[in-house]
């Protein structure tokens, strides 16, 4: 019914939620990364919990359109996740996200430590905002 939105990071990992509709996406914080056992048990109750049906994970392409470092840590990430948890996992170009996420706390007036701490959350939550958005797109030129 829902999707959860990731934006991996190797110690924190941000995450937003779709609403039943999946129109909205709205942010559901910061998992801080422990071990794999601790970790996995995390991701199930949340997928439990919230009847997630689908994971979109933000993949940091590089400007020049390839994938470096970051984005063969986040492929092992998904291909774990979607192990343990038997759900589809979908990539979405996250190029520039974290930075957008940044000015948006900028424009909110918060200091560097508030900044640091929910840039992860807001980042994922855009994310999966357009990744719903553009699900949108493609639905409405089906219809036409």
């Amino acid at each position: 019914m829902r999707i959860l939105g990731i934006d991996y990071g190797d110690k924190n990992i941000g995450l937003a939620l779709s609403d039943r509709l999946r129109i909205t996406a709205q942010s559901l914080g910061r998992y801080q990364a422990k071990n794999r056992k601790e970790d996995a048990s995390y991701f199930k109750s949340l997928v439990k919990k919230h009847q997630v049906t689908k994971i979109v994970i933000g993949l940091p392409i590089q400007m020049d359109g390839t994938e470096g470092v970051r984005a063969e840590k986040t492929r092992i990430f998904a291909s774990w996740l979607e192990n343990i948890l038997g759900l589809p996992i979908v990539f979405w170009d996250e190029r520039l996200t974290t930075r957008q996420a940044l000015g948006i706390l900028h424009q909110q007036q918060m200091n560097g430590r508030k900044k640091k701490k929910l840039k992860d959350q807001v980042a994922a939550t855009l994310i999966l905002s357009n990744y719903l958005e553009s699900e949108r797109e493609v639905s409405q030129d089906e219809d036409l």
